[in-house]
């Protein structure tokens, strides 16, 4: 007896956590900046820059930068950056976590607020969600084929594993330049800038991944005249690179997570030698995984008239394809001023950052219910504090549609912004409409019995003999000739033959005449 086995790749999540930690420091102004008078507004960025493995553990570690903006405590009352830097280092609980593991680590910062604690000191506070997953590939053999036993007859069954085919990391460096308009004042300082990414797309090539999207700017900046007048251009930048992959094939399923890691932005001169050249550079951390479907036939059962064949099983968990889908969202809301704010003149700058609050897996799909958290940059009619921040939020709900979705899928939902608009309806009030796209990759997880072995015994006889040796049958529903044919240790081939069946499909109250074979084959 020769068991033909079949080497079949499978991919399964093992392990997934998320911890909520505080990152808190209080941090002096430094001598070379102004005492902070008023805080205008503030954007906090986390950049990891290592992820240890330990057993069980996860070790993170990295940098929360911090920009400010705010007007000095003194005569001038003028406008000052101020950007701090403080490191961190955070254990994340990690069960089965082990070294050479590829892990995937994202993060979101749900909070960050300072507050002045004296003109010299600030305390700082961000509250951040780590999420850290583990997905493995393992191996399992199969059993395809049985041959060297006579008149053996297997049933098979279809398996669509999904394999993680490709997982690296890389980036993509973007390199631009900002021209102002002509009707823009050289730059004498850098103020303020804010670098979004927005509509990013994803396509697997042959032997490479393709990137495209754009990169929202906007800088505030002091013009080089006498009174440093204030200035700022806002424009979207398109984009365009290439990863090298070689393994990577058209047909892949691409699961790339694109975060702007770093930006930063440098004055420099034109042909003219003035300032009014904005150089851009930009970093995009690559997390790419890449699956892939293989459709596999293996046994799921044998037997023969003339043994008593019982096969060995293993139990696989393994996980297929539902679904990969992008849709968008959108969404309006009017925001109000809070009492005591000073009035809107014109409105400079609208950033939003897409955060979820729920995302479940309902009957028809995945129901997600999240907000946009708005921040709105404005001219004021105030002397002493020529520009202010307004913030709210613009909530949402989605549904993701998805056929043939159950209770044990699992999900990965990647969200971002696409659109961002902003319009004043008065001094006071305006409405805000936002764009947002929606990704969700869906698999199923399944546990499958797969034979390892077959061990040949000699049949039961006993049994044998007080089976009748000729039977009338009646289809019932579910039935199949190869069903029927092992209940009476015959074949579906002679049952086929002996009946007159052009096939070894069934309906349900057909009859059929059986002859038992066992004992009388040779």
């Amino acid at each position: 007896m020769e068991l033909l086995k079949k080497n079949i790749r499978m991919n399964r999540q093992k392990s997934r956590a998320v911890n909520q930690v505080t990152l808190e420091e209080d941090v002096n102004v430094p001598d070379s900046r102004p005492d902070v008078g008023t805080l205008i507004q503030e954007e906090g960025n986390l950049k990891m820059e290592e992820t240890k493995i330990l057993e069980g553990q996860i070790l993170l570690g990295g940098m929360l930068e911090v920009k400010l903006l705010y007007v000095s405590d003194d005569g001038e009352r003028q406008i000052h950056r101020l950007d701090v830097k403080l490191p961190f280092e955070e254990k994340l609980n990690l069960e089965g976590a082990q070294a050479g593991d590829n892990i995937r680590v994202k993060w979101e910062m749900e909070d960050l607020s300072i507050h002045l604690i004296n003109s010299r000191k600030l305390s700082i506070r961000a509250l951040v969600t780590f999420a850290a997953s583990i997905e493995e590939l393992y191996d399992t053999q199969a059993a395809v084929e049985l041959h060297g036993v006579a008149e053996v007859t297997g049933r098979t069954k279809e398996l669509m594993p999904l394999s993680l085919a490709v997982q690296k990391k890389d980036i993509l460096r973007i390199r631009d330049e900002i021209t102002l308009a002509s009707n823009k004042p050289n730059i004498g300082e850098l103020l303020w800038e804010s670098v979004q990414l927005r509509g990013t797309d994803v396509r697997v090539a042959e032997g490479q991944i393709n990137i495209r999207g754009e990169l929202f700017i906007f800088v505030l900046y002091a013009g080089d005249d006498e009174n440093g007048t204030k200035q700022w251009v806002e424009t979207a930048m398109p984009f365009a690179g290439s990863i090298e992959c070689g393994e990577c094939a058209p047909s892949m399923i691409p699961d790339v997570e694109i975060t702007l890691s770093s930006s930063s932005l440098e004055v420099r001169p034109d042909y003219d030698g003035e300032e009014r050249l904005i150089q851009v550079e930009a970093v995009l951390d690559l997390d790419i995984k890449l699956y892939e479907e293989e459709r596999v036939e293996i046994l799921a059962d044998v037997y023969t008239p003339i043994k008593e064949l019982v096969p060995v099983i293993s139990r696989e968990i393994y996980e297929s394809l539902v679904m990969k889908n992008y849709s968008k969202c959108r969404a309006n809301e009017r925001m109000r001023m809070e009492a005591g704010q000073p009035r809107m003149l014109q409105i400079c700058h609208s950033k939003g950052d897409v955060r979820i609050d729920d995302a479940r897996i309902t009957e028809r799909g995945v129901q997600v219910e999240g907000a946009v958290h708005v921040s709105i940059l404005y001219i004021t009619a105030d002397d002493a504090l020529p520009f202010a921040r307004m913030r709210g939020m613009v909530p949402f709900q989605h549904l993701i549609e998805v056929e043939e979705i159950r209770p044990d899928c699992r999900f990965s939902l990647k969200t971002e912004l696409e659109q961002l608009s902003t319009m004043m309806i008065d001094s006071e009030e305006l409405e805000v409409k936002a764009s947002v796209n929606l990704g969700v990759l869906i698999v199923q997880v399944h546990q499958e019995a797969c034979i390892t072995d077959v061990e040949e015994r000699e049949l039961d006889l006993k049994k044998i003999q007080e089976l009748p040796g000729i039977v009338g049958y009646i289809v019932q529903p579910g039935d199949s000739l190869w069903k029927i044919a092992k209940t009476y240790y015959t074949t579906p081939k002679r049952v086929a033959d002996l009946n007159g069946l052009e096939n070894e499909e069934v309906q349900a109250g057909q009859r059929l005449l059986i002859v038992k074979e066992a004992g009388r084959i040779s």
